[in-house]
């Protein structure tokens, strides 16, 4: 999927502004440049950028419908180059975002595209979750660890909910998390990435929405 396409997709769903175009069309470029420095890409799938990591963070926001993050405070943990957190960010300028990572020269990669494309919105943190003082409205992550890991890293974190992207045969996970945690029944949701982005690729791939 080329740049043009991506835009198209996805205007079939989001309203964008031209500054969000503008945004958007730049992030090939700025991956591409700073991939050949710091791996957080697979260098073999730069080339599917869009279609398996921007449309990936975006998931979230087909999911979340007319529920919009802006005026949020969001917690992307585990954030690597800036997924998902990057693309939500374009997509959600009135939106407050910490993207988070443990590895320093992720949070390089992460940093510097989103101060190239003029993210306000954002701030880049080199830590662990288990080290930040502030309480966010949302988290957000995209397959960092299994939910039985990952849970117990934001536990307390969060006012409103987790959104997780993660493929596989989860439920032996959610119900390990429900148990533990002891988490109300009904709290967790998953909803199935493939019902939007018609691709093999996202076979299994599900958003998992843990309520508050």
């Amino acid at each position: 999927m080329n740049t043009e396409q991506f835009i198209s997709f996805v205007r079939e769903s989001f309203v964008l502004t031209d500054e969000q175009v503008r945004r958007f069309e730049a992030l090939d470029g700025l991956y591409r440049e700073w991939n050949a420095q710091i791996n957080v890409i697979s260098r073999k799938d730069i080339d599917g950028l869009y279609d398996h990591h921007v449309l990936h963070s975006l998931a979230i926001a087909k999911y979340l419908g007319d529920e919009s993050l802006d005026g949020c405070t969001v917690l992307d943990l585990g954030t690597g180059g800036g997924f998902p957190g990057i693309p939500l960010a374009i997509l959600y300028p009135g939106a407050r975002f910490t993207l988070c990572d443990s590895v320093g020269k992720k949070t390089i990669v992460a940093d510097a595209v989103s101060k190239a494309l003029g993210l306000e919105n954002v701030r880049v943190v080199n830590a662990r979750a288990e080290s930040l003082p502030e309480t966010f409205d949302w988290v957000v992550s995209r397959a960092v660890a299994s939910l039985t890991d990952f849970y117990p890293w934001v536990k307390g974190k969060f006012s409103k909910g987790i959104l997780y992207l993660k493929g596989g045969d989860v439920n032996e996970e959610i119900y390990s998390v429900m148990s533990r945690h002891h988490l109300r029944k009904g709290s967790v949701h998953t909803w199935p990435v493939d019902s939007w982005l018609h691709d093999d690729y996202y076979a299994g791939k599900l958003v998992i929405h843990i309520e508050k």
